[in-house]
């Protein structure tokens, strides 16, 4: 039981990594954990795209922002929201399916999708591989869709690297535990303080680690936050069938 905590436990997210080939049982087996994880009522609601072509790759690599590992390492997985194939199961029996007309289920499928990639990732760290989510090929998810053939009831939501590391990355801190976890009710006592405590080990940690750029978390979560990062989404979304409960 310890090792699997500490696999969770000594998470970081790998930005160098080898060209070095995963083992195709390797990665059946990594695919497989992520195959058995939960999802609500049954659905299934998620599926996986995997690329290894190196010409796929790169492409993923520019629609996410230019991310080079995506096209370095050898294996990317797209985590995709599936009603599609419940679309299909109801069809078998003259049923229509409404339900993805609904935030509900955008909430659901993605809860789905990130155990899923909680899974993999998991999965792949104990065959001793590295690992990086990734978030940015919803950045333009429509050229995401069209290169990944992906039909309607669909959507991307997250990806993963996996591949050999060639420089192993240093695990960022995080804010302190009491941020985390709430007993019995949500703790807003000292939050002020927590975040810049936090806000200083962070600039500490840049530091250490050569990052004479790095900014506080206020700093860094500010410009992500103080707009809509992605506002592609939205339109891709409805582009692909789903709604919003209007």
């Amino acid at each position: 039981m310890s090792s699997l905590i500490d696999i969770f436990t000594s998470h970081k997210s790998d930005r160098s990594f080898t060209d070095q080939p995963v083992d195709d049982a390797v990665l059946d087996r990594i695919i497989s954990a992520a195959y058995r994880a939960p999802t609500s009522v049954n659905s299934q609601q998620v599926s996986l795209v995997v690329s290894r072509d190196a010409a796929k790759r790169a492409q993923i690599s520019q629609i996410a922002g230019g991310q080079p590992w995506i096209a370095k390492a050898p294996v990317f997985i797209t985590l995709v929201l599936d009603m599609h194939k419940s679309q299909v199961a109801m069809a078998a029996v003259d049923r229509q399916q409404l339900a993805h007309q609904s935030i509900e289920s955008i909430v659901s499928g993605s809860t789905d999708v990130g155990i899923a990639l909680g899974t993999l990732m998991a999965a792949a760290r104990a065959e001793g591989l590295g690992i990086v989510p990734i978030g940015g090929i919803r950045r333009v998810p429509q050229e995401l869709i069209a290169l990944l053939d992906l039909p309607e009831h669909t959507f991307p939501v997250a990806g993963v690297v996996i591949g050999h590391v060639d420089q192993p990355a240093a695990q960022k801190p995080r804010l302190p535990l009491a941020t985390f976890r709430h007993d019995e009710r949500y703790q807003r006592a000292g939050l002020e303080q927590h975040i810049a405590d936090y806000n200083k080990e962070i600039l500490q940690h840049w530091k250490d680690t050569g990052r004479n750029d790095g900014e506080s978390w206020s700093e860094s979560v500010s410009g992500y936050y103080s707009k809509v990062y992605f506002p592609n989404v939205l339109p891709a979304l409805k582009k692909q069938g789903f709604g919003n409960d209007k």
